[in-house]
């Protein structure tokens, strides 16, 4: 099982089912979890907290019942365990305000208006794990076939490993 994941919060079924397909193809090296809302995304990291991994990468809608999302992605900004993870706002209802407060108070990483072309949503994906994994992981080979291969191999070459 691998150890970092994606979680999606997404409360419409339709469009939670299109964002877990558009993504299948990481789902080799990411475990995928999807929430409904903010408590289901609560329960979703905690577990993930219980099975030892980590959440890699939140693709989280705005609208959401009950908290907002960017109100949860604040959120996780503040805490330590989850602000690695990157943060990508898919939506079509996120006001000016409410993105600006996304990306001044819960660092956010990219906003994709939806609907969403599936090769850009891949795309933008594949970037956001690179830039996590580059990060946060020691052992990037694993990753060097689905995610940007060039680069993780030329963070490898600055590390000085030989393989």
């Amino acid at each position: 099982m691998t150890e970092l994941a994606i979680l999606i919060v997404e409360d419409e079924p339709e469009v939670r089912d299109a964002l877990i397909r558009d993504i299948e193809p990481f789902e080799g090296q990411f475990r995928i979890e999807a929430a409904e809302d903010v408590d289901d995304a609560h329960a979703a990291l905690q577990s993930l907290d219980d099975a030892g991994q980590r959440v890699a990468l939140v693709l989280c809608d705005h609208l959401l019942p009950g908290v907002h999302g960017v109100d949860f992605l604040i959120e996780l900004n503040e805490d330590k365990t989850t602000n690695p993870a990157r943060k990508v706002l898919v939506t079509g209802q996120a006001g000016l305000e409410d993105t600006i407060r996304a990306v001044n108070d819960a660092d956010l990483d990219h906003y994709i208006a939806k609907p969403w072309e599936e090769a850009d949503l891949q795309d933008i994906v594949r970037e956001q794990l690179t830039e996590y994994v580059s990060r946060w992981v020691d052992d990037l080979l694993p990753y060097v076939p689905i995610l940007n291969g060039a680069k993780l191999m030329a963070i490898i070459a600055a590390r000085g490993y030989d393989r």
